[in-house]
């Protein structure tokens, strides 16, 4: 196992420059840059002067060079400054990273949770009403986009019932952490919400596959209680492919969580990501895509080990 971990964290480096050169790609060939998105269309500016801040930005060098430096930079820990307001990366990661990861994990957690009970519910009540239900909710979960049930939810429970702030995170008046659990209420249970129903779906049909096995027919034929064969037996095995589909959601959200981010008004990278996309600023973005693209490949990594250790028939490569 030691030797097929190493392979996949040398494989990580490859894999993350090419991804990156890709995204820089496609973001340098979309119209305008960041020197353009500064300026008003009404204001006319001398083409010398914009030529010069150009220049200063360094986004008249050629693509190659211009990537190159950029991720000689990060490979050195320095993630440069905003071209827009000349602010260290670093800093702005440091205050905006722990908000999406909050809310990201919070989310995770609650789906994954109800989720997976939600759906060994399901399948072990199959063609019944409770099944049905949980099938159309589940089918309404994964359907409705996530900025509905934010709009929703802040008109019922924040300007009707009044029982939720709209939005926000942190106030000057909070003395302590436990005062925003409020802010965080609403933007995790809608950010969760597809989740839920996409992991419901999925351990519905994981759970009647393992009831279907030979295995869970011979532990029944030993008289074993049937809670326990559900649970142990079954379960167990329907727990597998689960877990996998719950480790990439959490890339996912926290590249997703731009929407509710938007909705709530929650300070973090998925509001700075839509910014600095609109405002052409190559190094945030970049910055905010290498970090999801590496948690993907790790997660990946870490999937594998956890599935080899839930599964005694999963076996990774030497």
């Amino acid at each position: 196992m030691l030797t097929y971990i190493v392979r996949r964290l040398l494989i990580i480096v490859p894999m993350a420059i090419g991804i990156s050169f890709l995204v820089y790609l496609a973001l340098d060939l979309s119209p305008g840059d960041a020197v353009s998105r500064m300026l008003s269309p009404e204001r006319t500016v001398d083409p010398a002067k914009l030529a010069e801040l150009r220049k200063a930005l360094g986004l008249d060098a050629p693509l190659l060079v211009r990537f190159w430096i950029w991720f000689s930079g990060v490979v050195q820990g320095n993630f440069g400054r905003t071209l827009t307001g000349g602010v260290p990366i670093s800093r702005i990661l440091m205050e905006r990273l722990p908000a999406t990861l909050e809310l990201s994990v919070v989310a995770l957690v609650l789906s994954s949770i109800f989720g997976a009970i939600l759906g060994t519910i399901s399948a072990l009540r199959r063609g019944t009403a409770t099944d049905n239900v949980l099938t159309v909710a589940g089918m309404i979960g994964v359907s409705i986009p996530e900025f509905f049930f934010g709009l929703v939810a802040i008109v019922v429970f924040a300007l009707n019932l009044q029982w939720l702030p709209v939005g926000g995170r942190l106030l000057p008046s909070y003395t302590s952490y436990w005062d925003h659990i409020p802010n965080l209420v609403m933007p995790a249970l809608v950010l969760s919400i597809m989740m839920t129903a996409g992991v419901m779906r999925y351990a519905r049909s994981a759970m009647l596959d393992a009831l279907s096995r030979e295995f869970i027919k011979t532990a029944r034929s030993k008289g074993l209680p049937e809670w326990r064969v559900n649970l142990l037996h079954g379960f167990r095995v329907a727990l597998t492919p689960v877990i996998v589909l719950i480790g990439f959601r959490l890339p996912i959200l926290i590249g997703g969580s731009v929407i509710v981010e938007q909705v709530f008004q929650w300070p973090g990278l998925g509001s700075l990501f839509v910014m600095a996309v609109r405002n052409k600023d190559l190094p945030v973005v970049m910055t905010i895509a290498l970090l999801t693209v590496i948690l993907v490949l790790v997660v990946s990594l870490v999937i594998d080990i956890l599935t080899a250790i839930i599964d005694p028939r999963v076996r990774l490569g030497n």
